[in-house]
């Protein structure tokens, strides 16, 4: 059963740039979550809003559907899985269909006048997965891909994809907690040498004794990666 088609227009929690947007960065949820929640606990995270001066933040809220991991109960989720695993198929049906609306999504900002290559796509666990398909198999054009306790499949499409590929590929940045039991530390770390073999540039960074959560190292981190990425214009002028 398609839950949902192209058509669908996602729900957004958008927070603006303090100065002019220039730049627009695509932070996906984690199943069961919303783009507000997301944004909520990176606010009790790091104790403050995630916001700059010049990129437009948007947290996108996956459509509920089924989730064959709840026994087929109703969840935001990007797609389904057939279990939480990284030896089993990837479910394509569902993970294709979301890759079309989140195009829209870039296609929105595209748009609205920021460039390709001033867009940033990521996301935390099933988040990071989603943020990974759509860029690497349909965007390979944007600035770069973030990935935070997340993992692909092992054959999954996207390594197909990359086999076929021509020309440079977006950076991707990964966190992963070592203590992480949902998502596990070396699943992260499979999927970040499968990806450089096939010409990713990656960076991985390990953060001891974290779970399957969010942590102000991790953010802070990941804003400095975010805006070396999507530099202002003072930063820009400079280079």
């Amino acid at each position: 059963m398609a839950a949902v088609s192209g058509s669908v227009r996602l729900q957004r929690c958008v927070v603006s740039p303090a100065g002019r947007h220039s730049a627009s960065l695509i932070f996906l949820h984690g199943s069961g979550d919303s783009g507000q929640g997301l944004r909520k606990w990176i606010k009790q995270v790091l104790n403050q809003d995630l916001t700059f001066q010049h990129i437009k933040i948007i947290y996108p809220t996956a459509p509920a559907r089924p989730y064959t991991p709840m026994k087929g109960g109703l969840s935001n989720v990007w797609f389904d899985r057939f279990k939480i695993s990284n030896d089993c198929p990837e479910h394509l049906e569902s993970i294709d269909v979301m890759c079309q609306v989140l195009t829209d999504l870039i296609n929105d900002e595209v748009k609205s006048g920021i460039k390709k290559n001033r867009i940033l796509i990521g996301g935390f666990s099933m988040g990071g997965c989603m943020a990974m398909h759509v860029a690497y198999r349909n965007h390979q054009d944007v600035a770069g891909v973030f990935a935070l306790s997340s993992f692909l499949n092992k054959t999954s499409a996207v390594y197909q994809a990359l086999q076929k590929r021509a020309g440079a590929l977006p950076e991707l940045f990964q966190c992963h907690g070592t203590a992480d039991e949902l998502v596990l530390h070396s699943w992260g770390e499979e999927t970040n040498s499968a990806l450089q073999s096939l010409g990713v540039s990656t960076k991985f960074h390990s953060f001891p004794g974290l779970f399957h959560e969010l942590s102000t190292g991790e953010l802070e981190k990941l804003k400095a990666w975010i805006l070396a990425k999507l530099p202002g214009e003072m930063e820009r002028h400079k280079e």
